[in-house]
Order: C-alpha cells, then sequence, then structure tokens
C-alpha cells in the first residue's frame, strides 16, 4: 500500500448494504434521479458525513460537494453517483460515493497531515434515465451541457425536466453556473464497477481504466400509413414498425461490422394497437466506439440504414440528436499510477477501456481523471442481479485507496 491512512473496505461495503436497504426493494434500486428515493440515498451520505464532521453543500446544478481540508490546493477529487436506473443494481455509482467516502474517512481519523485537500462529489443525475442526458450533473459543470437540450425533455409520466429539477432546487437555467467548482480541483478519480464480462473471465480483482468509448444516442421517427390490419392487403401497407425492424437488424450488423456497440433500446409505435398497422415507429438508438472515426462511420451507416428500411415500405424519416460525446482517454500518468496500485493490492497489472459512460469522461475535458475496475458478476448491470464477489469489492476498494494515497504524496 502507498503510504497513507488503510481504507476500510468492509465499512465501505456495509454502507452500501445498508444504502440499498434504506432506498431497493425486491426488485433492486430505486434512486432514480430526482425522486424520493435518490433524495433518500442522499440523506444517508449526508449522515455519513456527519460522522467525520463534514456537512456536504449542493451546486447549482444539484451536485453534492463535501471538502476534507487540507495542506495545498487544487484539491484531489473523487467521487461518483448515487443515482441509479429504476430497478437497478446496488454498486452501480454508489460504490464510487461510497468508496470515495472511505477515503475521506481513513484520512479523517489520522493525525498526518493532509498534503492535499480532499473532495468529494456526488454527481446529480449520471444516468439520465428520467429524461435521456446522460452525465447531467458532470457536464454541466465540465460545461459542455447546453440546458436546452432538455428545456422541453418529458419524463415517463409526462413530467418536464425544469418543473422537477425546480422541485429539487435546480433552477435549468443557472446549472453551469456549478463550473466554478472546479476551480479548486487539480484531479478527479473514480471507483466503479466494470458493468461488463471482462474482469472475471480474466480473474481479475481490480483493472486500471483507460477512457470511456464515445457515444452516438439519436432519435428516428419513421412515417407510413396506419391501417386496419385485417382489411389491408400486405403488398398495400406502409408498415413504419417492419421499416423499424429492418433498421434495427441493419444498426446490429453495423456494430458488429465497425467492432463497436449498437442498440435499439426503445421503439414505439402509433397508433400502438394489435388491430392497426402502424403508421409511426419512433426508434431510439445508441450506438458507442472507443474511436472518433469508427462512430462517426457507425452513425452514418445507421441513418443510411433508417433510409433505406423506410424507402423500401414507401415510408418517410426525420431524425433527432439526443445526446452524443466523443471517445475520451484518460490521463496517462494518472492510469499508470491506478494500474500501479492495482497491482500492490492484487498482484496483476491489467487495464481496460470501458463501454459505459461515467463521470470521469465529463472530468477528463477540463482536468487529469482516471478510473479503476472492479469486476461485476457475470458482466451484468443495471439490473437486480448486478453484484461482485466480496473479494474482488474488498480488493478493488483497498485498491482504490492505495490509489488515491499514492496521490497525495
Amino acid at each position: 500500500m502507498s503510504e497513507g491512512p488503510a481504507i476500510d473496505a468492509e465499512r465501505v461495503i456495509a454502507d452500501l448494504r445498508e444504502l440499498q436497504s434504506r432506498t431497493g426493494d425486491s426488485n433492486g434500486a430505486q434512486r432514480l434521479c430526482w425522486s424520493e428515493g435518490w433524495r433518500r440515498g442522499r440523506e444517508f451520505v449526508r449522515e455519513l458525513f456527519g460522522e467525520i464532521g463534514l456537512e456536504p453543500d449542493i451546486d447549482e446544478a444539484g451536485n453534492a460537494w463535501a471538502y476534507l481540508p487540507g495542506e495545498a490546493e487544487p484539491a484531489l477529487a473523487v467521487g461518483s453517483h448515487v443515482d441509479s436506473v429504476p430497478d437497478g443494481g446496488w454498486l452501480d455509482g454508489a460504490l464510487g460515493v461510497m468508496g470515495g467516502l472511505g477515503v475521506l474517512r481513513a484520512w479523517a481519523g489520522t493525525k498526518r497531515k493532509r498534503p492535499l485537500t480532499l473532495a468529494l462529489v456526488d454527481w446529480a443525475d449520471e444516468e439520465g434515465a428520467r429524461f435521456g442526458r446522460s452525465l447531467f450533473g458532470s457536464s454541466a459543470a465540465a460545461g459542455t451541457l447546453d440546458p436546452g437540450e432538455i428545456a422541453n425533455a418529458r419524463d415517463a409520466d409526462g413530467l418536464r425536466a425544469p418543473g422537477v429539477l425546480a422541485e429539487n432546487g435546480v433552477d435549468l437555467e443557472r446549472v453551469l453556473e456549478c463550473g466554478s467548482r472546479l476551480e479548486r480541483l487539480g484531479a478527479y478519480l473514480e471507483l466503479h464497477i466494470e458493468q461488463g464480462p471482462v474482469l472475471e473471465a480474466e480473474g481479475i480483482k481490480a483493472a486500471a481504466v483507460t477512457g470511456c468509448a464515445g457515444v452516438e444516442r439519436h432519435r428516428f421517427v419513421i412515417r407510413g400509413r396506419a391501417a386496419h390490419a385485417g382489411t389491408t392487403p400486405m403488398d398495400a401497407r406502409h408498415d413504419a414498425g417492419l421499416a423499424a425492424a429492418a433498421a434495427a437488424l441493419r444498426i446490429e450488423k453495423i456494430a458488429r461490422d465497425e467492432g463497436g456497440v449498437g442498440t435499439v433500446g426503445v421503439v414505439d409505435y402509433e397508433p400502438g394497437i394489435v388491430t392497426a398497422v402502424p403508421g409511426i415507429a419512433s426508434m431510439q438508438v445508441d450506438l458507442r466506439h472507443r474511436d472518433a472515426d469508427a462512430l462517426a462511420r457507425m452513425i452514418a451507416f445507421t441513418r443510411d440504414a433508417v433510409a433505406e428500411a423506410a424507402a423500401d415500405r414507401g415510408c418517410e424519416t426525420s431524425e433527432e440528436q439526443i445526446w452524443r460525446i466523443e471517445p475520451i482517454a484518460f490521463d496517462p500518468e494518472l492510469v499508470a499510477s491506478a494500474l500501479d496500485a492495482c497491482a500492490r493490492v492484487t498482484g496483476t497489472a491489467f487495464e481496460l477501456p470501458s463501454g459505459a459512460l461515467h463521470d470521469a469522461a465529463s472530468m477528463a475535458g477540463r482536468m487529469p481523471a482516471a478510473m479503476i475496475f472492479s469486476p461485476s458478476s457475470g458482466g451484468v448491470s443495471h439490473a437486480l442481479e448486478e453484484d461482485t464477489d466480496e473479494d474482488d469489492l474488498r480488493a478493488a476498494i483497498e485498491a482504490f485507496g492505495s490509489f488515491v494515497n499514492s496521490r497525495l504524496a
């Protein structure tokens, strides 16, 4: 271990289980951002800060911050997010917050001088599960959020984003003001589960993360003609639903051919009844790749695929960009430090890119940033079954503690 107080991994795991007890149910974690479950999770984090004499404060975008003063600044920041997807897992995001809190707890409980101020941030709405815009809080801080992108967004219940945010003390017109917080920070470190199968398959307990894949997220609307399901001959139809289905299969092939991943995660039909040929099909497409050029080809090929599938059935198309982010490479020096920390704790040096997005991707555009991953059982995440073997979890938490300590020397 690097010089510095050792993190109490058992306490971190206990905190994670208590968080799930308070905010989860038989279907999984229920901390959808801006909801009551999310607020309960935040209140528990506030309780834990109180144990070490800290009081978090909330910035203009709803991000929660706490600072453990040191002898110098800029501060070293750690963190992640406690919000979850509906019916989510107990570790996603929360591991980074509780792991970061464990680091602050270790340093608060020692008489050693803290070379730098330690900051912990719980970013608001990393998941984007409610309004479709991932990394809300961290991208607001980084200055890459356009508030207009979600000004008219509605959740599944039809509630508009500005009103929901206002109920949580967030004025959408002021969210970019939170960027001033970054002036105090020199680097950002994050602990997270992999959310994929690689580390478990390789027998790796903790790994350094080299960066995050880029994302193109778009909505395609295919307009055909609604018609009676029983009286309209098959060769007289303009079936927007079948055009969407054909496009989805082509998108799968595009992703495979380019070595990326592609998902048609949402398809809505109108009129949406079994007795009518769909006149309108709305598709939400998520494309990801580690290489910017390959990602650009994927979205270009996807546009062609949707247009061709629609034309084959006499339909028309339109497109709306939901959100995008370029592939992000993490700071090489920090990645090397993370790799060393993992090797010290686990005896194995292993690195990999992340296919999932993380708040560290937002921070990497503003300051040096890096991450450590723990393995995910079966590669499952965003589900009740999300889990990590406790020995692996303990190793990753200890590696993260060692990583942070190495940057405080």
